[in-house]
């Protein structure tokens, strides 16, 4: 009962981040199980069979919220579906983790350079034109085998590279990957059944996680769209490069006495990021506020000054004088 517990404490927490950064839950949840013990293939089988549930449940809060492109959604979720069957059916029978540390450092860069970029101060318009579904579809098809194969990847792999287009707000992209999160979840449940049979999915463990998911799916919907998106984005490409810096140290295999030095480079650059995009936020709030604030005019005396009350100017001759 206390291992169910602590497994739905882990769902709240994991949706929470997940539905506020748009990435993290099945990261979160799978490592927990991987590190209990259980099968990666299981493990991911569970996962994601909570997942149907909990996306569920987030894409109706970010609908109501405002947070979802419906145009965005239909693009990616078909082909994360294809890549989420794709990868289920593989990884019930073969390991992926030699693949781990190219992916590793293809999202590190990502998360980098939102560090970057968040860290200055946003433009108030997007760049032109909408995202192309040449774009969106292929992204959705890596998203989707990564996230199923790695029992987590759709949003590190999606949310970061839509973030970096900037042709969609944060909010917008955060609620559109969750919502079709839930169509690719269910993709890679029906692989996993495939391919497992319903003895590989962990029901105890599933019920935990989604219970869990569920509280926390409506607190993150209305965090991200209260969240500002200079804060949000230097919050996701901390957890991007501190996430899969772990992996790229440990494939690197370099010694205990390295490894602290660089997790402490990495969470001061992150902090320092913070830093600077809370001042560039304030910034542009207070350049908002100028901007927005009327010009003071001056109001009319009540009643007109009678003309013979106002001394005439040496050579003024109106009135005959």
């Amino acid at each position: 009962m206390r291992k169910l517990l602590v497994l739905a404490l882990v769902g709240l927490a994991a949706q929470l981040v997940d539905g506020s950064l748009g990435m993290a839950y099945g990261l979160t949840s799978s490592t927990l199980l991987l590190v209990a013990g259980v099968a990666p293939a299981a493990a991911s089988a569970s996962v994601h069979l909570a997942e149907i549930g909990t996306t569920l449940a987030a894409g109706v809060a970010h609908w109501r919220f405002g947070n979802v492109d419906w145009r965005v959604v239909t693009r990616i979720a078909l082909p994360g579906a294809v890549g989420a069957f794709a990868g289920a059916t593989l990884l019930s029978s073969i390991s992926t983790e030699s693949a781990a540390p190219w992916m590793a450092g293809i999202l590190f860069t990502l998360g980098a350079y939102l560090l970057v970029r968040f860290a200055r101060p946003l433009r108030t318009d997007r760049v032109g034109g909408r995202l192309r579904g040449r774009f969106l579809g292929p992204l959705g098809l890596v998203a989707g085998f990564v996230d199923a194969t790695g029992g987590g990847g759709w949003g590190p792999v999606a949310t970061p590279a839509l973030l970096v287009s900037g042709r969609l707000e944060p909010r917008k992209v955060i609620g559109s990957v969750d919502t079709a999160e839930f169509v690719v979840a269910g993709a890679a449940s029906v692989g996993f059944l495939i391919g497992l049979g319903s003895e590989g999915f962990l029901l105890p463990t599933v019920a935990a996680l989604l219970i869990g998911g569920l509280i926390a799916a409506p607190l993150a919907a209305w965090l991200v769209r209260i969240v500002p998106a200079q804060l949000l984005g230097a919050a996701v490409g901390g957890v991007i490069v501190l996430t899969n810096a772990r992996t790229l140290i440990r494939s690197a295999e370099l010694d205990g006495a390295v490894r602290p030095v660089l997790y402490a480079v990495l969470v001061a650059g992150w902090l320092a990021a913070l830093v600077l995009a809370v001042r560039a936020l304030r910034r542009t709030r207070r350049a908002r506020a100028t901007a927005a604030t009327p010009p003071v005019a001056v109001e009319p005396s009540a009643a007109p000054v009678p003309t013979a009350a106002v001394p005439r100017a040496a050579g003024d001759r109106r009135g005959g004088g």
